[in-house]
C-alpha cells in the first residue's frame, strides 16, 4: 500500500489538480477545468492512506453508486490511471453512442404489437396510436420491451 505522502505525490504530479484541505486531516483535489458541475477527482484523502478517486461510470472500474472508487490498496500506476481516467471524464463533453434506427416494430407471443420510434430525444412505445411508455435511451427502451417479452425481427 503506498503511504499518504507517495498518494500525494502521484496526484500532485497532475498540475491540473487542485489541492483543497477538508476536516479531519484530509484532502480533496479538484479539476477546475471541469466541462461539469463536478469537480472533485480525489475526494478525502486521509493520511491513513484511505480515500476515493471519481471515476464515474467507467466499466472498467468496480465504482459505488456515486462513481467513486476506494484507492486504500492502489499502486502507482493504479491511482495514476484511475486519475488520467477522471481528468478525461470531466474534461470531455459526454458523446452518446444511440441507436439509428428511427423506427421499429415489436412482437410478442401472443401476436401483439408494439412500435418504438425514436422521437425528438425520446424513444416512445406505442401500442397502436397509445403511448405506451417513453425512454430517453434505445437501451432503456429495449430492456423495457425485452423485459414484457417482446422481440423485433431487425436484432
Amino acid at each position: 500500500m503506498l503511504t499518504f505522502e507517495e498518494k500525494t505525490a502521484i496526484i500532485e504530479s497532475f498540475p491540473e489538480l487542485t489541492k483543497k484541505d477538508v476536516s479531519l486531516k484530509r484532502v480533496n483535489y479538484h479539476f477546475e477545468g471541469s466541462l461539469y458541475d463536478k469537480k472533485t477527482v480525489i475526494y478525502h484523502l486521509h493520511p491513513n492512506g484511505n480515500g476515493f478517486v471519481f471515476v464515474g461510470d467507467l466499466k472498467k472500474y468496480n465504482a459505488d453508486n456515486k462513481g467513486m472508487l476506494n484507492i486504500r490498496e492502489a499502486s502507482e500506476e493504479e491511482l495514476r490511471e484511475m486519475v488520467k481516467d477522471s481528468i478525461g471524464i470531466l474534461s470531455e463533453e459526454e458523446v452518446f453512442e444511440e441507436e439509428t434506427v428511427e423506427e421499429q416494430v415489436w412482437n410478442n407471443r401472443e401476436g401483439q404489437e408494439l412500435k418504438l420510434i425514436h422521437e425528438d430525444t425520446l424513444w416512445n412505445i406505442y401500442h397502436g396510436i397509445n403511448l405506451e411508455e417513453s425512454y430517453e435511451s434505445y437501451d432503456e427502451a429495449e430492456e423495457y420491451l425485452l423485459g414484457e417479452g417482446f422481440r423485433t425481427s431487425s436484432k
